[in-house]
Order: C-alpha cells, then sequence, then structure tokens
C-alpha cells in the first residue's frame, strides 16, 4: 500500500488518466474528488461489500434456503429439553 499526504486542493494520479483531489480535510473525514473515465466504475468499499454479499446470496439454491429456513425455525421454537 502506497501512503500520500496532500494538502487540501492538491491532487495525485493513478496510472495516466486517474486523478485524486484532497477537497476539503476536516477532523474525522476528507473529501475527495476522482476524475476517471466512465467506463471505470468508482464505488465505496462497502458498497461493494454489500453487491458481492448479494451476487453470493442470489446463487444459493432454494433448496439450501429451504434447508436453512427449516433448521432456524426447528432451533428458535424448540422448547426447553426435558
Amino acid at each position: 500500500m502506497l501512503i500520500i499526504s496532500r494538502k487540501a486542493g492538491e491532487s495525485f494520479l493513478v496510472g495516466d488518466n486517474i486523478e485524486i483531489t484532497v477537497f476539503d480535510i476536516g477532523a474525522d473525514r476528507i473529501r475527495v474528488g476522482i476524475k476517471a473515465p466512465a467506463d471505470i466504475p468508482i464505488l465505496r468499499k462497502e458498497i461493494m461489500e454489500t453487491r458481492e454479499e448479494n451476487v453470493r446470496a442470489s446463487n444459493t439454491t432454494t433448496k439450501d434456503k429451504l434447508r436453512d429456513l427449516n433448521t432456524y425455525l426447528k432451533n428458535s421454537t424448540a422448547g426447553p429439553s426435558e
């Protein structure tokens, strides 16, 4: 990982066609601008993680979902053992 120090108004380049500019530095966050070609997706990391989680969930078969639901229901409705 490369760590770069920049002041507000300063920029740095990633490759030949991506420019990152620091706009504002606050107490607990910074504001950055990203100039990149339209074909390069720019996503917040938590959005990408959510997207990946949704893809994994959608790939789960209906049979797996029903089995998991059945297990959950058995465990949540079971009374105390005697």
